[in-house]
């Protein structure tokens, strides 16, 4: 009995030992990050872009051993490629089905990972004295209706339109919002999807106009935004719904993520990052006082 009872002591003192390292070793690799491994593609939209930057590196500060890629390229150009499996997620700043084919867009998973809000932008002169633009004004301009500022209560000096390609989800949301989808004039000076491009084109050039997402406007200190209407573009304006020109920032997949890819679009969505979206200048979807 006394061999019995020493056999059976010794036995569970091994197996708590064995489930104590099984526990550690489940749970950290050799690299010092949680276990979690793989490889993570994405592409699409630059409006989503500044995020999913931030967020990856904090990811790879938990999970060491995942491997992540990240372009650009505009939304349509990340639809289309996560659709044809070139990359496991395609960011979006519109839904899938504007960009593709019905059946094409019924094949992706949907994830809303944030709320972006999109702003006209003016170079800096021009916004010392154009501080705000009725709606039709803005689509006066935009349209080519109006080519010079003192037409809309600023210097006589030729307006410069620098705008966005057809891909992108940003043109998408502001032509539906802001223009009510009436056609951009084709005497633009430059049409770029890279913000920073655009920015710096706007600082550059006294009768520059545009529109970035609130991202790229963060600690900004190279272009002026414009209200419409007497409306600011800010979070706490699209939250209420006074500010129109917004939209959903979309991480779209073929099919249900693999686990790589899950945990790293669940931790975008986590409180422990939610946190940082609005430093970002992006909305939390949960605060939208306002649907659509």
């Amino acid at each position: 009995m006394k061999f019995s009872k020493f056999l059976t002591l010794a036995l569970a003192g091994v197996m708590a030992f064995y489930i104590a390292g099984c526990g550690s070793g489940a749970t950290e690799t050799k690299s010092g990050g949680n276990a979690l491994s793989g490889t993570i593609t994405a592409s699409g939209s630059s409006a989503l872009l500044p995020l999913a930057k931030d967020a990856a590196n904090d990811f790879k500060a938990k999970y060491a051993d995942v491997s992540i890629t990240l372009n650009g390229g505009g939304s349509g150009t990340g639809l289309k490629q996560v659709s044809e499996g070139s990359v496991n997620i395609g960011n979006s700043d519109v839904a899938a089905e504007t960009k593709l084919s019905k059946e094409k867009a019924a094949e992706l998973v949907d994830h809303k990972v944030a709320v972006v809000t999109i702003a006209p932008v003016v170079n800096k002169k021009i916004g010392d004295v154009v501080q705000s633009l009725t709606k039709q004004q803005l689509q006066d301009i935009f349209t080519g209706k109006v080519t010079n500022w003192k037409d809309v209560g600023g210097p006589d000096l030729k307006i410069m339109l620098v705008t966005r390609p057809a891909t992108s989800g940003t043109r998408a949301l502001f032509s539906e919002y802001a223009l009510d989808k009436q056609a951009e004039a084709t005497n633009k000076s430059l049409e770029t999807d890279d913000s920073g491009t655009l920015m710096q084109t706007i600082a550059d050039n006294e009768g520059a106009i545009g529109y970035v997402s609130l991202s790229y406007l963060v600690n900004n200190d190279k272009v002026a935004t414009v209200s419409i209407d007497g409306v600011a573009p800010t979070l706490e304006n699209t939250y209420n719904g006074k500010y129109s020109v917004w939209g959903y920032e979309h991480m779209y997949t073929k099919g249900n993520p693999n686990e790589a890819i899950k945990a790293f679009i669940d931790f975008i969505m986590s409180d422990e990052y939610g946190q940082k979206l609005e430093k970002q200048g992006y909305g939390v979807t949960s605060k939208m006082k306002v649907s659509r």
